[in-house]
């Protein structure tokens, strides 16, 4: 069983990561429902809605581009690694959920807040995957060398933890703070890139 687990290939990781996240965005999109007239008009209670679905496809994207490029710069992967990969995805995969609730309750506090956690979840889950990647890796291993410090990971966590605080309080400025930290990582990172042409 365990020579099972541990003899696991990135690839095939990677391969099950995909098609989760596939379902994820399927999910999402099968949550919006078309206006009941025929005019322009009647898209407009839809925008809310949209906006969400927007920044989480976006925020789905950012996850499903970075596994990537992590499991490009991987040579092995043990069960601790798939645990934690497992957990990413738990976290994900409630990212439907919560825009559902959200968007047409786009001023109410508590799907604000909700939505937040799945982001902090899932901030906190992905750091985990990778400090597991590095331990099953190396201090010297490709992996190691792309993440460096994470400084970016970290604030992540810190300006969503800040975002759900302040939720109770001020409803839009933790979309705000979503919206910037999903304008953050949408800048091209070339740390993989860099290590993925060394051998």
């Amino acid at each position: 069983m365990e020579g099972a687990v541990t003899s696991m290939s990135p690839g095939r990781l990677e391969a099950f990561s995909d098609g989760v996240v596939a379902v994820i965005i399927t999910i999402m999109v099968l949550s919006l429902r078309p206006p009941t007239g025929g005019s322009l008009h009647d898209l407009r209670p839809l925008v809310p809605k949209l906006s969400v679905y927007l920044l989480s496809f976006i925020f789905v994207a950012i996850y499903w581009n970075n596994h990537h490029h992590l499991m490009q710069v991987v040579d092995r992967v043990n069960g601790g690694v798939l645990w934690a990969n497992a957990h990413l995805l738990f976290w994900l995969s409630l990212t439907p959920a919560a825009a559902a609730w959200l968007g047409p309750h786009i001023e109410d506090k508590a799907p604000i807040a909700i939505y937040g956690v799945v982001l902090l979840g899932s901030a906190i889950a992905y750091r985990i995957l990778t400090r597991a990647l590095v331990s099953t890796q190396g201090s010297e291993a490709r992996i190691a060398r792309a993440l460096g410090r994470d400084r970016k990971g970290r604030l992540s966590v810190g300006a969503y933890a800040v975002a759900i605080a302040i939720a109770p309080a001020v409803a839009w400025v933790p979309l705000g703070i979503y919206i910037a930290v999903a304008l953050a990582w949408l800048i091209p990172d070339r740390r993989m890139e860099r290590v993925m042409t060394q051998i």
